[in-house]
């Protein structure tokens, strides 16, 4: 018997705002990538040959679009599944008239095996994923064996993954894991300093505030 995977995400109800639901209409039909189990060609979607990043979970797309106004020469992919994050995206790439950004909104898993070619990407990003802190729902977390595995498959040599997560024990945890992938190296000893180069969220600021850690993880393909 097959068993369906396990998602790391939940798809919650939130507030979809006229402007946001605006942006969804008018714009995904032109920045946004149907999920189709086929590999991309990066330089027809994006006009250009260029290094590409793909943002797994970019929440309200504060950071994502922050990231690739400042990198224009690097094209990015956000993986998003919730209609009012991929809408807010939308808003600030209209906002900031960036052309280095499209948007998938599918299960970020799936894409990565059924979209993206083998050795294809600069960086994948994946920053404060769901910590699911009860155990019984640890094998919800996205970071996992067969995760860091497929994400090695679709670095370029030299590329890196880079997780940050506010959750200590999801933090080791990630650490054991890709410490302990095959290809993989770790590029500080144990926890990476926050680049400077990786924005400061609301939410991360707001918890720095409250006395919570934040710990940035950063790997390199070998």
């Amino acid at each position: 018997m097959t068993h369906p995977p396990i998602r790391s995400y939940v798809l919650r109800q939130g507030r979809f705002s006229p402007g946001q639901q605006r942006a969804y209409a008018e714009l995904m039909p032109r920045l946004g990538v149907p999920f189709r189990a086929a590999p991309l060609d990066f330089s027809a979607l994006f006009g250009r040959r260029a290094p590409v990043v793909v943002e797994i979970g970019s929440g309200m797309g504060e950071t994502t679009a922050r990231i690739a106004a400042e990198n224009p020469e690097t094209d990015y992919i956000a993986v998003e599944v919730h209609a009012p994050g991929v809408g807010s995206l939308l808003r600030r790439v209209e906002e900031e008239g960036l052309t280095n950004l499209r948007i998938v909104q599918h299960d970020a898993v799936e894409v990565l095996r059924g979209m993206v070619p083998e050795g294809s990407l600069a960086a994948i990003h994946v920053f404060f994923p769901d910590p699911w802190p009860k155990k019984r729902h640890h094998k919800r977390r996205l970071v996992q064996p067969s995760f860091a595995a497929l994400a090695v498959s679709r670095l370029a040599p030299g590329g890196r993954l880079h997780v940050a997560t506010d959750w200590q024990e999801y933090a080791e945890q990630v650490l054991a894991v890709l410490a302990g992938t095959p290809g993989l190296r770790n590029t500080a000893e144990g926890f990476a300093p926050r680049p400077p180069w990786r924005p400061e969220t609301k939410f991360e600021r707001r918890g720095r505030n409250l006395g919570h850690g934040v710990w940035d993880l950063l790997f390199e393909k070998e």
